[in-house]
């Protein structure tokens, strides 16, 4: 067998050589080249996650490695983002987190469209992890701002007609006006909802399901994955993914992959940074806040639950 490249390896053999051309031909070099590797990255991959970022995928993704990690024996120090449980055991499977909306990450969500002819990639098991637009936005502000990659805001600012300067943007005009703001994430939910109904294997999962008991919404994953673990190591994993461990070890600088390795002290800029239910109340005045609500209530589709303010506990989606 010849030599095996990871996935990570794969991307910056691509991001890496692309870094001196000139801005426009770097753009365009970048997204063809990674659409490519996004769509072999989901035919490889034995489950599909679809998030918008800030949903809960990297904790989703956690609670999937340490199931794996556990059963073979693996490290516990990273945590999968495509094939880092495949390398080290043939019988791992392997993963695509995905936003499937953004830059070369959407030619996904044109694969998985209710539109697209049938194919390897609609036929994988597919889970669309949704949270509420207003608490995904807040994060997302600081997600963007803070701590995005230079080369993926690059790729995003590049599609939008007011590239957003993450240095000069307060939080209400990122959330409220800006072209990824709320209005966007509500268009997102209500599109991938479509999209994931349309398809032979799609779920959906609420983070805040996720929240409130996440052993049986892990079970519902990894069934869907024709995968079966017992009610201790589904409570073991969800019990060492607990926001409350998975932010004492980002502190700590433990994991060494998975995008949770980089240490940060600020708690604004951790990739595991609060994770409450309904946080956004805390970050706008009433008026503000009732214009959100208003909006969601609007605009979202009423399956998800959140049409209402405070409305974490309403009944899940169907599967």
């Amino acid at each position: 067998m010849g030599l095996q490249l990871s996935d990570r390896t794969k991307r910056w053999t691509i991001l890496g050589p692309s870094t001196v051309l000139p801005r426009p031909l770097r753009v365009a070099v970048r997204r063809r080249l990674l659409e490519s590797l996004e769509l072999q990255r989901a035919r490889d991959a034995r489950l599909i996650i679809i998030g918008h970022p800030k949903s809960g995928n990297t904790w989703l993704r956690s609670m999937l490695s340490r199931l794996y990690q556990v059963r073979f024996g693996m490290p516990s120090d990273f945590t999968v983002k495509t094939d880092e449980l495949a390398l080290r055991h043939p019988l791992a499977p392997r993963l695509l987190a995905s936003n499937g909306w953004y830059t070369y990450e959407g030619i996904l969500g044109e694969a998985l469209d209710e539109s697209a002819p049938d194919s390897e990639i609609r036929r994988k098991p597919v889970v669309f992890l949704a949270r509420h637009p207003c608490d995904i936005a807040v994060s997302w502000y600081h997600q963007f701002t803070r701590r995005q990659s230079a080369y993926k805001r690059e790729l995003i600012n590049a599609c939008l007609e007011r590239p957003i300067d993450p240095r000069n943007v307060g939080m209400w005009e990122f959330v409220r006006h800006s072209e990824i703001g709320l209005p966007m994430l509500i268009d997102f939910l209500n599109s991938w909802e479509r999209k994931v109904s349309a398809l032979p294997k799609g779920l959906v999962v609420r983070y805040e399901d996720l929240r409130t008991d996440p052993a049986p919404e892990l079970r519902r994953v990894t069934q869907l994955m024709g995968e079966e673990f017992s009610d201790k190591e589904l409570a073991g994993a969800a019990e060492w993914a607990s926001f409350e461990n998975l932010s004492k070890l980002e502190l700590a600088g433990y994991f060494r992959s998975g995008g949770i390795q980089k240490k940060a002290t600020d708690a604004s800029t951790r990739k595991v940074r609060r994770g409450v239910v309904g946080g956004y109340h805390d970050d706008f005045d009433a008026a503000q806040v009732a214009e959100l609500d208003a909006l969601v209530a609007e605009r979202l589709s009423p399956s998800f639950g959140y049409g209402k303010p405070r409305d974490s506990a309403a009944p899940r989606p169907p599967a």
